[in-house]
């Protein structure tokens, strides 16, 4: 589990950048690539990582580290 969310967003990252390189490169499936690369690795539920592939987490990320040099 991610302490804050800007953990929270870089897993995701690392999470569809993983997701991407064996889709695009290797042509694997969805399902294989969650059974065999990301669950042994993150502990998530098929759910879950179907989420995470829906999220915009680099975008976030960059408007939460603006946010952040805003507030010092």
């Amino acid at each position: 589990m991610a302490y804050n969310k800007k953990n929270k967003l870089k897993r995701i990252i690392d999470i569809q950048q993983t997701y991407l390189e064996h889709n695009r490169n290797h042509g694997s499936t969805a399902q294989w690539v969650f059974e065999n690369k990301i669950k042994p690795i993150y502990h998530i539920s098929r759910s879950t990582f179907y989420d995470y592939l829906s999220v915009n987490a680099k975008l976030e990320l960059k408007k939460l580290e603006k946010a952040e040099q805003n507030m010092i």
